[in-house]
């Protein structure tokens, strides 16, 4: 099911929405369509519109300040895009840097994405220990990028610019 993603009236990512709850906030006035899916469109008898990808809520909502997005290992392996920090195939498992035994714990910082055979090669190392190069080093995103992020690959494509991640 396609994700949409809702932004406050000031332009800043609060959530991912279903498609149809989506749709129901256009409808209802409570929100507008900021970048629609290319050539697809809702259709009824009385309502023609395009379909959201980004809407943007037309009042703003006061939301607690979120300082530090969420860790989970999902949020890891959408963080790395899926890839293996070690050699760049498809990641499947979440890879601790410095291990849990040795102290290191499930936070941004100390967890990348690995593949199956890399996390075994590895073991219960460090990277240095095993003889191992990290490709990309670890980063902990900002609530917003975490938001968008979680929305998928294919998603991410087609967002407007002025919303894209940087590089």
């Amino acid at each position: 099911m396609r994700e949409t993603l809702v932004l406050n009236a000031s332009f800043e990512p609060l959530a991912t929405v279903t498609l149809r709850r989506a749709v129901v906030l256009v409808l209802q006035d409570k929100a507008v369509v900021e970048h629609a899916h290319p050539g697809l469109r809702v259709r009824a008898a009385d309502v023609d519109l395009p379909l959201p990808r980004v809407i943007r809520l037309c009042r703003y909502v006061r939301v607690p300040f979120r300082r530090r997005a969420p860790w989970s290992r999902r949020g890891v392996l959408v963080r790395d895009q899926h890839r293996c920090a070690y050699c760049g195939r498809r990641a499947t498992t979440v890879d601790h840097v410095v291990p849990r035994s040795r102290g290191g714990g499930d936070t941004w910082l100390n967890t990348v994405a690995s593949c199956a055979e890399d996390n075994h090669r590895k073991a219960d190392r460090t990277p240095e220990q095993a003889g191992m190069r990290l490709l990309k080093a670890p980063f902990e995103p900002t609530p917003s990028d975490a938001l968008v992020l979680a929305l998928g690959a294919a998603e991410r494509d087609g967002l407007p610019e002025w919303l894209a991640l940087p590089a």
